[in-house]
């Protein structure tokens, strides 16, 4: 198989020659140990008990090659490209008086991203991972998660790429404090983006929710070379486009496992592995806003999830009234010719 995923304790620097590229999770009071691979840093606390800093591993197999662009850290094969880059948010200049320092890195990041996919030949962006501090706060008269989406969709619009349909998936978290941080996988062939029959498109959220929408599909499938991998978007208790359940963390777990199931529905229709995708067989991250529902949130997902690998962080959500956000992946092969 030519793409792994793995999540371990960071007890050591990952010297495999395999390794294209990953996250580390921890509060950082310690920092993590030193690595020579693009490595993306989630300033977040780990909940429920284990490991306080992890590793979350993309391994590939077949040569590697690596570089270092406009602050982007990459590896990459012949088919497959994993990296990292992180803007403090005074270190890009506004294009005009109303762009502020948030929304003009987000868009100098993603215009910075995109040349580095036409440069390398792999112009297929598959799966992205922001994070940024203070997501919820207002600066500048706007929500942060606001400025952040008018920089990155000003970036999709510079690189003439679709601003809804054929976009990736992706999350967008917030954290206390640190640069804005993105990493991203891209690969040589297009994406298939999967969309929520249960939710209105990120894309096509009305005004209410800022003056520009997220610009992210739900899910996607992808295809490295005799696999399917199968990526679902940051996902949380919203049916159309309005938040359910609020301020009861049990109830938005479960409505967020009714639009995990159903993007794997959606998958399953369209997917081409020699099985069909199941919510017990990916890999689950949890984004949980208070650290005290984190009994509560493990005890609710797990028997919904069939004992899967679960990761829970304390982490902001794009809403207020969101307690809890989950993304998932899993890679599977396709059947021989």
């Amino acid at each position: 198989m030519n793409l792994r995923h793995e999540t371990r304790p960071a007890t050591d620097g990952s010297a495999r020659g395999d390794t294209l590229g990953g996250i580390a999770i921890g509060d950082f009071k310690h920092a993590p140990p030193a690595v020579a691979w693009p490595r993306q840093a989630l300033r977040a606390r780990v909940l429920g008990g284990g490991a306080a800093q992890l590793h979350e591993c993309w391994r590939a197999d077949g040569a590697l090659q690596e570089g270092h662009s406009q602050g982007i850290h990459w590896r990459r094969t012949a088919g497959l490209l994993f990296g990292v880059i992180e803007l403090d948010e005074d270190s890009a200049a506004p294009a005009r008086a109303d762009e502020t320092p948030l929304q003009a890195t987000s868009r100098v990041l993603y215009e910075r991203l995109f040349a580095l996919l036409r440069a390398q030949r792999l112009p297929h962006l598959w799966r992205v991972w922001n994070y940024l501090a203070r997501i919820n706060e207002e600066t500048h008269g706007l929500e942060r998660y606001r400025q952040f989406n008018l920089g990155r969709f000003a970036a999709f619009v510079q690189a003439q790429r679709e601003t809804g349909g054929q976009v990736p998936a992706a999350c967008a978290i917030g954290v206390r404090h640190g640069p804005l941080s993105v990493a991203f996988l891209a690969g040589s062939t297009p994406l298939v983006p999967l969309e929520n029959p249960r939710q209105l498109s990120a894309w096509r959220y009305p005004a209410q929710y800022g003056p520009r929408a997220p610009t992210f599909s739900r899910a996607a499938l992808a295809y490295p070379d005799g696999q399917e991998a199968l990526f679902i978007s940051g996902t949380a208790s919203i049916v159309g486009h309005e938040t359910l359940h609020a301020g009861d963390v049990a109830a938005q777990c479960r409505e967020t496992v009714r639009n995990l199931d159903t993007m794997v529905q959606q998958a399953n229709r369209q997917a081409r592995s020699a099985r069909p995708f199941a919510l017990a067989g990916l890999s689950h991250r949890a984004y949980v806003r208070h650290a005290s529902d984190a009994d509560a949130v493990q005890r609710t997902l797990q028997p919904l999830l069939g004992d899967a690998p679960l990761v829970c962080v304390q982490a902001d959500i794009c809403r207020t009234d969101l307690l809890v956000e989950i993304e998932s992946q899993g890679v599977q092969p396709l059947p021989s010719a």
